[in-house]
């Protein structure tokens, strides 16, 4: 096997809480993360020079050894001492610096094809020692799972064995977001309530639509809203469209908001599409 397609996804985050600041400047989460049908396409070719190559069709996307793929590669390279290099080519769908975990799915996906491409076989536990390295989110891409809670990090993964499947709007603003930035601006104190993940997951499994989006919860938005005000009229606005809730995905600045079917999804996006661009109708995957 010389090369090979994959698919990449995006998350949301349906529920996030911050926890507390770690002694080494990350925060403990609690969150669920939903794996939705927002894909990139990522193609793995082998190269033969040894080098390791990244090509984008996004403009803001690096393709040095700043991108989590190269980084991925370079790991797995260096430690097992391997003489071929990888060319990857990145088809971009998922919105860049979004809350969407477009580079750390990217990453993990990197991770699960190399592992195939240079017949590593690495082990799940293997693979996710790498993925922890590249970043809090990757970890959950290693899974094939649609839900998850993710702890620590947000790198401490367990799935959701859910029969659940939900329906969204999502809109991403032409604001870009950075996630140190974001968990900078936290302010503990707001996030002190007692609401609870089991009480929210109970409501998952149910696929009670109404109740999940009373407690859709995101102690990150306050935060995001004051590094981009404007982000609370967009939000505002989402809310106007009657759907079930509506909140920010992780650091944001994409909103997602919760609808009853697909009909409604497509509807929304109709009249969004109308005035965005970055307009999408998704589903649990």
């Amino acid at each position: 096997m010389r090369s090979l397609s994959l698919r990449s996804p995006a998350k949301l985050n349906l529920f996030l809480q911050v926890v507390n600041k770690r002694p080494d400047g990350y925060h403990n989460l609690v969150t669920v993360f939903e794996r939705i049908d927002l894909f990139d396409d990522l193609k793995l070719t082998l190269n033969p020079s040894g080098d390791i190559r990244v090509f984008c069709d996004h403009p803001d996307v690096p393709t040095d050894s700043r991108n989590l793929v190269f980084k991925a590669a370079q790991l797995l390279k260096d430690d097992f001492a391997l003489q071929e290099g990888v060319d990857f080519v990145i088809k971009k769908r998922i919105p860049v610096a979004a809350g969407l975990a477009g580079g750390s799915s990217n990453a993990a996906t990197a991770l699960l094809g190399l592992s195939r491409l240079w017949k590593l076989d690495l082990t799940r536990r293997e693979l996710l020692a790498y993925a922890r390295t590249l970043g809090s989110d990757v970890p959950f891409f290693i899974y094939d799972c649609s839900w998850a809670i993710g702890t620590g990090r947000g790198d401490r993964i367990k799935p959701l064995i859910l029969d659940t499947k939900l329906r969204h709007i999502l809109f991403v603003p032409s604001i870009k977001m950075y996630t140190k930035e974001v968990f900078a601006a936290v302010n503990l104190e707001l996030t002190k309530t007692n609401d609870d993940v089991n009480i929210f997951n109970r409501s998952l499994k149910k696929s009670d639509i109404s109740a999940i989006g009373g407690l859709l919860r995101n102690d990150l938005e306050s935060s995001i809203i004051k590094l981009a005000p404007d982000l609370r009229k967009f939000k505002d606005h989402m809310m106007t469209l009657n759907t079930q809730g509506v909140s920010f995905s992780g650091s944001g600045p994409a909103l997602f908001g919760l609808t009853k079917n697909r009909q409604q999804a497509e509807e929304m996006k109709d009249i969004l599409q109308k005035q965005y661009s970055q307009v999408f109708a998704v589903r649990t995957f």
